[in-house]
């Protein structure tokens, strides 16, 4: 059962609907997300399992200042064009089917909502820029991972992130996880005094939806259940 608009900007009563209702969500209100509410989620996601007990996640919570500043640098290193790395590969070099087909449909779906059309490359790319501006969230998070750890750790930092997301329903809150935010990592290490002992993952934004943006009527399909699940009896 899809969510109805209420139930997408309300506070999520329930785990079910936590899950149904959280989205990328690229355009956020204003209003500031309280201390002690952050506190308490990254608190709830700390119990986010992980082998051994190790606990990987190393989280960074920016607003005020701090965020304006960083935002400002990526802006920058993208509008530029400026040649950084990133500390891992995010996508595989060439992306098979059946895996590059979603991609297009989820780029020209959100384009599409947003009336661009294929070609218009200032305003794709203005919209791309909106990434590194953490689509105006009163806050924003980055998230590093010791060096010295394995794949079994980056697994157990899915899960805490995605409780993160989770919680956040729960204070009718929206997130969009962000991958680009790992695109410049010696910028954002260098803003946010991290070690060079330690990986950008990746960023979240953090904050009230819009209600009223377009942007976030946009909700890619998901593939359905018998393409992915295998019963064994």
């Amino acid at each position: 059962m899809e969510p109805t608009p209420t139930d997408l900007f309300a506070p999520a009563a329930s785990v079910d609907a936590a899950i149904r209702t959280r989205r990328s969500i690229r355009a956020f209100l204003p209003t500031p997300v309280p201390d002690a509410t952050i506190r308490d989620m990254l608190a709830l996601a700390s119990r986010a399992p992980s082998g051994s007990n190790i606990q990987p996640w190393q989280a960074h919570v920016l607003t005020g200042a701090t965020l304006a500043r960083l935002k400002t640098r990526l802006t920058r290193a993208f509008l530029d064009g400026e040649a950084h790395q990133r500390d891992y590969r995010y996508y595989t070099e060439t992306i098979v089917e059946p895996y590059l087909d979603r991609r297009r449909l989820c780029g020209w779906g959100l384009y599409g909502t947003l009336g661009i059309g294929k070609g218009e490359r200032e305003k794709t790319r203005a919209q791309q820029a909106r990434n590194w501006q953490f689509f105006d969230a009163p806050m924003g998070l980055v998230f590093a991972i010791d060096r010295a750890l394995e794949k079994g750790s980056w697994l157990d930092y899915g899960m805490f992130l995605q409780t993160i997301m989770l919680a956040a329903r729960g204070y009718g809150l929206h997130t969009c996880a962000q991958a680009s935010i790992a695109q410049y990592p010696d910028l954002v290490r260098a803003e946010l005094g991290i070690g060079d002992d330690h990986l950008v993952i990746c960023g979240i934004a953090l904050g009230y939806a819009d209600p009223d943006a377009v942007v976030n009527t946009f909700q890619p399909a998901r593939i359905p259940l018998g393409d992915y699940a295998h019963f064994h009896d």
